[in-house]
């Protein structure tokens, strides 16, 4: 085990897919000479030269294209974002094309890419460069879409994402890329996709979360705890697939479950969680399901409006014990 960053625990897994697999190749704005925006790739245009850390135009649909037809003809692209609000310039490429190519061929062509780079409410950026873009991309069939929490789950489900052979938004949040934690050294660590991952048992309440939204909902589950409120923690990692098979047993468990998600409320992931979970456990609930979420309206600048859209513990120890009815 190591003491790794979330950054440096992105730049492992790809420094070691790149070491094993001389098909991966990394792209996107200001990766190679500038080590990247947020320094996930320093170093790596060093190690593997300009053929495999490659400087992009500020052309999102352009380098995404680029990447896709690479991925057709055999090479496994990674494609970084500066940001993932960026994302929706080159959304025909990844949802038209990506998304499509295996289905719309016969399965004569597969697309082996990892779209990443990082979203969020991440502090004074405004409305145009805090977008959580997850329900848009899992709506689609096609792609994959991973969030992970924790250091250790950005290098194993990094690592997952670039071994695939069908294109995944892998979304990194900004305010985590500083976040530290342990990281198996291991070169074979993966974490599979599309398993959850309980990060504290409990058997009052099920909240479900992910991203971000993890370190928010464990700091909730404690204040629950001085009052006895005895609550389980899922982090999905994966947004699809989705667990549902956890997160079924866990409120079959406690009869109750919030869900707590940064992105919007309306047509939002937590809103196809809930649903799923009352197709199949509707007799197990004890209360309605609740969500936190972001409130519905484009971000502000100003912190203090900002802080006011979050999600917060307050937030959610409220719902809970709506829940509870207490």
């Amino acid at each position: 085990m190591a003491v790794l960053q979330y950054r440096e625990a992105l730049r492992q897994a790809m420094v070691e897919e790149m070491e094993r697999d001389d098909r991966v190749f990394l792209m996107g704005e200001e990766v190679a000479e500038y080590n990247g925006a947020y320094k996930v790739s320093q170093g790596m245009l060093d190690q593997f030269g300009p053929k495999r850390i490659i400087d992009t135009p500020i052309s999102e649909n352009g380098f995404a294209g680029i990447g896709i037809g690479a991925a057709m003809v055999g090479l496994r692209p990674i494609v970084e974002f500066m940001t993932f609000s960026f994302s929706y310039v080159a959304f025909d490429q990844l949802v038209n094309n990506a998304a499509n190519m295996r289905y719309m061929s016969g399965g004569q062509f597969s697309v082996p890419i990892v779209f990443r780079g990082n979203c969020g409410i991440a502090g004074s950026l405004g409305a145009t460069h805090s977008h959580r873009p997850e329900a848009l991309y899992a709506h689609i069939p096609g792609l994959t879409v991973v969030m992970p929490s924790t250091p250790a789950d950005a290098k194993g489900l990094l690592k997952a994402a670039i071994r695939s052979d069908d294109p995944v938004i892998f979304i990194e949040h900004e305010n985590l890329l500083g976040d530290k934690g342990e990281v198996p050294d291991d070169k074979d660590f993966v974490v599979p996709i599309g398993k959850a991952d309980v990060k504290r048992p409990g058997n009052d309440v099920t909240l479900i979360t992910y991203s971000r939204m993890l370190k928010v909902t464990l700091a909730a589950a404690e204040k629950l705890a001085e009052d006895g409120i005895d609550a389980e923690v899922i982090d999905l990692r994966s947004i699809r697939p989705l667990d549902l098979d956890t997160l079924v047993a866990s409120v079959t468990k406690t009869h109750r479950a919030v869900i707590i998600e940064e992105d919007w409320p309306y047509c939002g992931v937590g809103a196809g969680i809930s649903d799923r979970i009352m197709q199949v456990a509707f007799d197990e609930l004890d209360a309605p399901i609740r969500r936190v979420t972001a409130k519905d309206t484009p971000i502000p600048y100003t912190r203090v409006l900002e802080a006011a859209t979050l999600p917060d513990v307050a937030k959610i120890v409220a719902q809970v014990r709506d829940v509870l009815y207490r």
